[in-house]
């Protein structure tokens, strides 16, 4: 052999399925799993081929996206942003021009914005956000709760799904750590604490009481998982709830308070949904309240976002989580661990700040932008209800109506027949349905083995999203695809 000649086995690759982090390999993500992938790969082929298939487009109703589904921006947020991002908009030359184009209060806006980050928003900011602006989150909460909060206690984040993933880094501190977490579950949940190497111990949500929680079914999930050696240290609870549309009772909430403060557990509570509420009976309550009504001192992280609500920016990532009653040195860890990624994205940020600060009474837009928010509101509420219905009278299909959020689960009782195929494939049942519902349809959904069921149950989650004008051709589809499985599996 030539001395610059080299081996076949200096050829392969140090990076490998054996040889990357293994947590990384088990987790999965179910809302971008395999039926959205081949959703996506559906959508290449008919804009290639727009004949090719049995339906011209592809729904995806598989994520709360509401602008991939035709939902308007407020038209606020955008002025804003346009004027922080092209400043040159505000300077003389052009300002005459662009008041004309731009209300009053979208130009003070954005100047008093720029001002925060000396007229330069393409720069780094403070690691836990800008500082006007987490007192404004500040302030927000004050409102909406009616007790104090501290903005050195805020920290904006980039989406909440980041704030998420860096608290659960801090309480993760060996394999040996689980957090308690809901059943059916948002996969955030599950992918991170595998990523972590840690314990999800799971806890069922009540479908027959609306989503519910337990508090015997809790003290039966902690029991079980401290007896066989693991170190519980929190409860994620997700309210109103994701995938199920449930929102917890005040009543409820003050249970899980005291459960968590009695067994030591952090409260973890997402509630980025809270302004998708859709029922008088079951109005949402923030942890935040509940904690500081009873006085008591569990430790709490709570998680808002500018995806969800009616602002539906997904695609800006902002938000942020306020940390209570934990521990100052803890804070300052959760500093450094921000520090780390210099900061949250600023149009979030930005973004953020409109959210917890609208135009008020008096204000040039307030008028629009209430109409607006009020406008997309209440037509969320008529495609909740509409679907919720339209599931409930389909044969082998129950459903409970959404209280919250943006989404529904609607339990599928599916044949003996399709099941047996399901598991002779090796796939799960819903997950089998789901694809071929898609493959029939365009109809792009998410199976509920993604987000964990009742063993033996059968569930998919669907969001209300698509446009109310095209809500019937939706409903449709579904429904003729649903009955002709049912039917053909039913004879077999």
């Amino acid at each position: 052999m030539q001395k610059n000649a080299v081996s076949s086995s200096e050829h392969s690759k140090v990076l490998t399925l054996d040889t990357m982090n293994p947590n990384i390999r088990t987790m999965e993500y179910a809302v971008r799993g395999a039926i959205p992938i081949r959703a996506e790969e559906l959508t290449a082929q008919l804009k290639a081929q727009p004949d090719s298939l049995l339906f011209k487009k592809v729904t995806p109703c598989n994520i709360g996206n509401p602008q991939q589904l035709q939902q308007k921006p407020l038209t606020f947020l955008r002025q804003v942003s346009a004027l922080i991002e092209y400043t040159d908009l505000l300077e003389p030359p052009l300002i005459e021009t662009t008041q004309k184009l731009f209300p009053e209060d979208a130009i003070a806006r954005a100047k008093r914005n720029l001002s925060f980050v000396n007229n330069a928003a393409g720069a780094y900011t403070q690691s836990l956000g800008i500082p006007e602006i987490r007192q404004n989150v500040a302030q927000f909460i004050e409102q909406r709760d009616g007790y104090p909060a501290d903005p050195n206690n805020i920290c904006l984040t980039t989406g909440a799904s980041g704030a998420v993933e860096r608290v659960l880094d801090m309480l993760i501190s060996s394999p040996n750590v689980g957090i308690m977490i809901p059943i059916p579950q948002y996969p955030l949940y599950t992918a991170t604490l595998a990523h972590l190497n840690a314990h999800a111990v799971p806890y069922y949500l009540q479908e027959e009481k609306d989503w519910q929680l337990s508090i015997p079914d809790l003290q039966r999930s902690l029991a079980e998982a401290r007896a066989r050696g693991i170190d519980v240290r929190a409860m994620a609870v997700i309210n109103p709830g994701n995938p199920t549309g449930g929102c917890l009772l005040e009543s409820n909430i003050v249970d899980i308070v005291q459960f968590c403060e009695q067994e030591r557990l952090v409260i973890l509570a997402d509630e980025v949904y809270q302004t998708n509420i859709y029922t008088e009976t079951n109005p949402f309550v923030s942890f935040k309240k509940v904690v500081s009504k009873l006085g008591s001192q569990v430790e709490l992280f709570s998680f808002h976002s500018i995806s969800k609500g009616m602002v539906g920016e997904c695609g800006r990532r902002g938000g942020y989580y306020e940390a209570v009653n934990i521990d100052e040195q803890i804070m300052g860890q959760l500093l450094k661990l921000a520090s780390v990624g210099l900061c949250p994205n600023v149009q979030g940020q930005m973004a953020v700040d409109i959210m917890v600060n609208p135009p008020q009474p008096g204000d040039a837009s307030y008028e629009l932008y209430r109409r607006e928010m009020d406008d997309i509101h209440q037509s969320m509420k008529r495609r909740a209800k509409k679907l919720a219905a339209a599931f409930n009278l389909l044969p082998n299909m129950s459903c409970n109506d959404t209280q919250g959020a943006m989404y529904l689960f609607p339990r599928v009782v599916l044949p003996q027949a399709f099941v047996d195929e399901a598991k002779a494939l090796g796939q799960e049942p819903d997950a089998l349905y789901c694809m071929q519902m898609l493959e029939s349809t365009g109809i792009s959904v998410v199976p509920g083995s993604g987000f964990g069921q009742v063993p033996g149950t059968f569930h998919f989650r669907s969001t209300f999203l698509p446009p109310e004008e095209l809500f019937d051709e939706f409903i449709a589809g579904f429904k003729s695809f649903h009955i002709a499985l049912i039917d053909r599996y039913s004879k077999a």
